[in-house]
Formats: C-alpha cells, structure tokens, sequence
C-alpha cells in the first residue's frame, strides 16, 4: 500500500447536530413555505470522507432552511465515523462493506450487514428525494470530480453548475450499486430526478471542505432551494470562483484488481492524458495492464483499497462539456 498523504483536515465534532430531527440518527429535514422539490445532500457515505460532514455541519449551524419544497441533510455511516483515526482513516471508510455499493432492493433487504442495515434506514429519505448530491473524498490527491452516471439530465445540471472542471460521466461500478443510481435516480428517461456525486479532492486536504461547501451552495441555488442572495449572506465566504472550462470525461470501462497486488507503473494522480493506446499503466497478478485507445484518461487511479474486485481505476475519453 502506498503511504498516505498528511491528514491536514480536523475531524468535525457533530455535537447535537448527531441527533436529527427525524427519528432517524443524523438525518435532518426542513420545510419550506412554499412548495418545491425535494432536495437531499448526504455525506459520511464513508466514515473517513469527512468534507461533506463539514460542509452539513455549516448549513445546520447557519440555520438554513429551504424557502421552498423540503431539505434533507444526512450524515449516512455514523458507524464507520466513529472509527475515524487520522493516522489509519482507511480502516473507517466503512464497518463490514461500503456503504456505496448497497444501494440495490435485494442486498438492502437481505440485511446481514452494518451498512445494510444503515441503507434501510436512509432508504425511505433516499426514496422521497427529487435531487441528490451526495458528498465524497478520494483516496489519493486530485482535482476535484463531479460524476453525472449517464443520464443527460445529470449532465446538463453538472453544466449549469459551472464547478468543477472535469465530469465523469459513467455507469457506476460492478461491485454494486451507487445510492446516486438508485431507484428513479437510476432511470435514463428524463423522469424530474436529478443526482450527482462529487469527489472533492484528498480526504484530508483542507480543500476538500471548501469544494464541499461551494458544490452545496451552487446545487441548491440550481434546485431553487434557496434564493442565491440568501445562500451567500448565510454562508459566506462558501461560493468559489467557477471553473474556466468544463470536461466530460467519459468512461469506456474499469481496471479491476485480481488481488491487492495490484501495482501501477508510477504514481500516477489521476486526470492523466496517456498520448498512446497500448501504453502499459500498471499489473495484475502479473498480466500488464494497457490503454485501450490513444489520449486515454486515467481515473481516480489508486491501490490503496486494492483487492480482488475492487476498481483500481478507469479509462476515459475526453470532450468539451
């Protein structure tokens, strides 16, 4: 395993706001006056991923409430967040699977597991939502990622948020289904759902907290949540300058590994540009592993959570938004 960059990020004390308002731990909802869609913003999908817990704990403690249609704020993985160590915060990405990969009727339903378990909880909020942003960190340092699936609504929002730069466009991973692709947020027709994932750069690079906070403030002045001028008086400071361009960048397929063993070539950061098809990247269990097309991207390469089924990274073509 390759060492970890220096955990700079503090993790945030949720004090009282653990509790919720719900009857269910960590999960808040708020009404508005008028009527609107429902928005929910989730984090802690990952126990280690802690920029999208302090981008909720500000819109709880700014007191912001939705002008129109309903607001559900979750921290999801309480469980695996209560094993946090800085020193070791892989060991709490999650308690006995990742909670990321659940999302499917059958395996929530069989039980059997903390983040099973954990997914039957958050369902029914998960369910009733219209748009979904669910926030997320990566294992190794990069610029951040906004991921759409392959719906073109998804892509059209991602647009009209003008942040981040690149956005992968994809149909999710072979060990499970994202809670992003879940139920109508999985349905290709345009059926008024909208739902995006960002990876907002290192776990624990002190930037990660700062993309949470912009990417929430641009997608519920998008869903019309909130007026914009209320948005940046309560939550100052939050709005980053926009992206100077955006990339789709559209995944072709995965790089899975045959066992932890897995190694790459060099220590690549993701977002790389390989000019030629053919260009061995890394091996597996002794096979080389080759891009599959001239000017392939890499993304999100990383070795750290290395096992047999677990992608290692994926290929991508690149285009203007």
């Amino acid at each position: 395993m390759t060492a970890s960059p220096e955990f700079a990020l503090p993790c945030p004390d949720l004090g009282p706001w653990r509790t919720g308002n719900t009857g269910v731990e960590g999960v808040w909802q708020f009404d508005g006056d008028q009527p609107g869609r429902h928005v929910m913003i989730s984090a802690l999908v990952h126990g280690n991923e802690l920029c999208g817990a302090w981008a909720l704990l500000g819109l709880l403690q700014a007191g912001l409430r939705p002008q129109r249609g309903r607001l559900t704020l979750a921290f999801c993985n309480l469980a695996a967040f209560d094993r946090f160590d800085p020193l070791n915060h892989d060991a709490s990405r999650f308690v006995d699977e990742d909670l990321n990969r659940q999302w499917l009727v059958e395996r929530i339903e069989a039980g059997g597991s903390q983040e099973r378990r954990r997914a039957a909880q958050l369902r029914p909020f998960v369910e009733q939502a219209d748009w979904l942003l669910d926030l997320h960190s990566m294992h190794e340092r990069g610029q951040p990622l906004l991921l759409t699936g392959v719906q073109p609504r998804n892509r059209a929002l991602a647009r009209a948020l003008g942040a981040p730069e690149h956005i992968v466009v994809d149909a999710g991973h072979k060990d499970g289904v994202r809670m992003r692709d879940f139920g109508r947020f999985g349905e290709l027709a345009d059926n008024g759902t909208h739902s995006l994932l960002i990876e907002c750069g290192f776990h624990g690079d002190l930037s990660s907290r700062s993309v949470a906070q912009d990417a929430c403030l641009r997608f519920l002045r998008e869903s019309g949540t909130v007026d914009e001028a209320v948005l940046l008086a309560a939550l100052p400071g939050w709005l980053q300058p926009p992206a100077p361009r955006q990339w789709a960048l559209e995944v072709t397929g995965p790089v899975v590994a045959r066992s932890p063993a897995f190694r790459f070539v060099e220590p690549f950061q993701g977002l790389e540009m390989i000019e030629k098809a053919g260009t061995v990247i890394g091996w597996n269990e002794g096979e080389s592993v080759t891009t599959p097309y001239d000017d392939c991207v890499l993304v999100m390469p990383s070795v750290r959570q290395a096992r047999a089924g677990v992608t290692v990274v994926r290929f991508a073509r690149r285009s203007p938004l």
